[in-house]
């Protein structure tokens, strides 16, 4: 027969085991928890914005009478942007040069070809994405921070108080401007960037400006420069709708608005990388064969 002193202790022993137990239990059931209740977050936030676009394309029957906001926006959004966009594309095509150039030298001997390379990067992948990347950080932030405030100030519930729209009146100018901005503003990004690489491919690695921009030239097509363009429309409606709709959903004050901020951003970016590779899969690729 077991003493008393070893029933105690078995018995404290047990304790602690069904404790253990217990406790790996609950941090099983709060992992499974916290990620449902991520995807359910997911879920509310993609529904919310397919909604909230929805209703500013319904708005858009109403663009005359918002001429003056979108003017406005489209004039705010290009003035923030370009100073950014001109350096970005300059140094991503100087870099791409600069590396590209390197190779094909050490390899083929010389970089005739580097027009060619740089010019189909840069329109087809680098120029709208590092141009979608840098309005997301500079106006997409923007349009949370701006409209979050106007929520949390509630702003928003007086412009709905009066009978105003507030997707006709935020939302929908906003999607309209950016529209025809960012599309204006890849363009622009892919000459930048195209002459980012013709310098380097000039004064660093020996080619010459006519063999860069003959042979950037030959390769391009016009569906590279519409797929270009078709990706920057996406990315557009990504950062405006998203950026919106955090916006909307601010709630705690200045805290709350800092998070739906940073949410506008993340979100942003990760769309953008998501929706580039469905583009190219979906869009681009059977157009090459």
């Amino acid at each position: 027969m077991p003493s008393g002193w070893s029933m105690a202790r078995l018995w404290v022993a047990s304790r602690l085991a069904g404790r253990r137990a217990g406790r790996r239990l609950r941090r099983g059931t709060e992992f499974f928890s916290e990620t449902g209740d991520f995807f359910i977050d997911w879920a509310d936030t993609a529904g919310r914005s397919i909604l909230l676009l929805l209703r500013a394309i319904g708005e858009m029957v109403h663009v005359f009478s918002k001429r003056e906001e979108i003017a406005r926006q489209m004039f705010l959004t290009g003035v923030i942007s370009l100073p950014v966009v001109t350096i970005t594309a300059f140094f991503a095509g100087a870099v791409l040069s600069a590396q590209a150039g390197n190779e094909l030298v050490l390899n083929l001997g010389n970089a005739d070809i580097l027009g060619s390379l740089v010019g189909a990067s840069i329109c087809r992948e680098m120029g709208p994405v590092f141009n979608a990347v840098v309005v997301t950080g500079l106006v997409g932030g923007g349009m949370a921070s701006v409209i979050g405030t106007m929520k949390v100030s509630e702003e928003v519930d007086a412009l709905e108080v009066m009978s105003i729209d507030p997707v006709r009146y935020l939302v929908m100018p906003r999607l309209l401007a950016m529209l025809i901005v960012v599309p204006l503003l890849t363009v622009y990004a892919d000459w930048v960037g195209i002459l980012g690489g013709a310098v380097v491919a000039k004064y660093q690695v020996g080619s010459s400006f006519h063999t860069f921009f003959t042979h950037a030239s030959d390769t391009l097509q016009a569906k590279d420069v519409i797929f270009g363009l078709l990706k920057s429309a996406v990315f557009a409606v990504i950062i405006t709708i998203v950026g919106c709709d955090q916006g909307l959903s601010a709630t705690g004050g200045a805290e709350g608005v800092g998070r739906s901020t940073m949410r506008s951003v993340v979100y942003s970016f990760l769309l953008i990388l998501i929706f580039n590779y469905l583009l190219f899969s979906l869009v681009y690729k059977p157009m090459m064969q």
